[in-house]
C-alpha cells in the first residue's frame, strides 16, 4: 500500500507491506533551473570606467583647478564610457541594468533621488566628525561616542516610517522626511570655530537621524514600486548601487568645494576650517531641498498617471 501528501513546499510518501510498520519519505518537489545568462563584460567595464574617470576627476580639482588639463580629461573621459555603457546596455542579451526596468514604475525616479541622497549622507557622515576633531579638539573616542545620538535617531525614525506612509502615503511622507535632515545641516551651517558639541552637534543630528531614517525607507520602498516579480532582484542591487555611487561622488564634490574655501581663506586656521565646513553643510542642505521639491512633483506625477489608468475602460472601442 502506497499513499503521498503534500502541501505545495514538500511531499511525503508511505508505503508498507505486510508488517504494521511503514516506512515513510519526505522529498522537497524540484524547482526547474533557470537558464544562465551571458556575463555582461563590456557594460562592467565602461560603467566601472565611467565612474573612476568622474570621482578621480572631482578628486583632482581641488589640486588642478576645474579647468586644468587633467580634469577636463577626466570629465570628457566619464562621458565617452558612459556613452559606451548605455550602448552596450541596448545591445547585450543580458544587461546589468535592463531598459525595462527603467521604462517601468518609479524606478528611474527612486534612483535618481536616491544617487542625491547618497551624496549628501555620506558627505554628512564625513564632515561632521571633522569639525568634533579639528576645530572642537576632540579625540577619536569623544567624537566616535558624539555619534549616538544620530545613530538612535535613525533607529527611532525607522520604526514609525511604514505606519507614517500607510497613513499619509508616500506623496507627503518622503517631502516631509527630506525637509527635518534639510533642517539638520541648515542648522549646522551656523556652527563656529569656538563652538560646543552640545549647542552646535547633538541637536542637528538628531534632526539628521529623524529625516534620514525616514526617506531611506521611503526611496527604497519608491525604487521597488512597479517593478516585475523578475527585476526585483536587479532593482534592490541598483538602488544600493546608485546610493554608493552618490556617496562617492558628493564627497568629492563637498571635500573639493570646502578645501577650496579653507586654501583661500585668510582667517586664522580654526575659522577657515569652519568656514570650509559650513560651506560644504549649506550645499548639502540645497541638494535636500532640491530633493525635496523633485520627490513632490515625481511622486504626485506617478500618482495621477495611475489614477488615469485605473479609470481607463477595458474595451477602449466602446463609447
Amino acid at each position: 500500500m502506497t499513499g503521498t501528501s503534500g502541501n505545495g513546499l514538500f511531499s511525503v510518501s508511505c508505503r508498507s507491506a505486510r508488517k504494521p510498520s511503514a516506512r515513510c519519505r519526505a522529498s522537497a518537489p524540484r524547482t526547474p533551473q533557470r537558464a544562465g545568462g551571458r556575463f555582461d563584460l563590456l557594460g562592467t567595464l565602461t560603467v566601472t570606467l565611467a565612474l573612476t574617470a568622474l570621482v578621480w576627476g572631482l578628486t583632482t580639482a581641488r589640486e588642478q583647478g576645474w579647468s586644468g588639463g587633467p580634469v577636463l580629461g577626466a570629465f570628457a573621459a566619464a562621458t565617452v564610457f558612459g556613452a559606451l555603457f548605455v550602448l552596450a546596455e541596448r545591445r547585450h542579451p543580458d544587461p546589468l541594468i535592463p531598459p525595462r526596468l527603467l521604462r517601468g514604475g518609479r524606478v528611474a525616479a527612486a534612483n535618481t533621488l536616491m544617487a542625491l541622497f547618497g551624496s549628501v549622507w555620506i558627505a554628512l557622515f564625513f564632515f561632521l566628525p571633522l569639525y568634533q576633531q579639528q576645530v572642537l579638539g576632540q579625540g577619536p573616542l569623544v567624537t566616535g561616542l558624539g555619534q549616538l545620538p544620530l545613530a538612535g535617531a535613525v533607529m527611532l525614525g525607522s520604526a514609525p516610517a511604514r505606519r507614517l506612509t500607510a497613513r499619509i502615503g508616500t506623496p507627503r511622507a518622503l517631502p516631509a522626511a527630506l525637509i527635518a535632515e534639510a533642517a539638520g545641516p541648515l542648522w549646522l551651517s551656523r556652527i563656529s570655530a569656538d563652538g560646543s558639541y552640545l549647542t552646535d552637534v547633538i541637536g542637528p543630528s538628531v534632526m539628521i537621524g529623524l529625516g534620514l531614517s525616514i526617506a531611506f525607507v521611503q526611496l527604497t520602498g519608491l525604487s521597488m514600486d512597479g517593478v516585475a516579480k523578475q527585476d526585483a532582484g536587479t532593482a534592490g542591487g541598483l538602488v544600493n548601487t546608485t546610493r554608493q555611487v552618490g556617496g562617492a561622488v558628493g564627497p568629492a564634490v563637498l571635500a573639493t568645494l570646502a578645501g577650496s574655501l579653507t586654501a583661500r581663506s585668510s582667517q586664522p586656521s580654526l575659522r577657515a576650517l569652519t568656514d570650509g565646513y559650513r560651506a560644504a553643510f549649506v550645499a548639502s542642505a540645497a541638494v535636500l531641498i532640491l530633493m525635496t521639491l523633485l520627490a513632490a512633483y515625481l511622486t504626485r506625477a506617478a500618482r495621477t498617471t495611475e489614477r488615469k489608468l485605473a479609470t481607463r475602460t477595458v474595451d477602449e472601442t466602446v463609447p
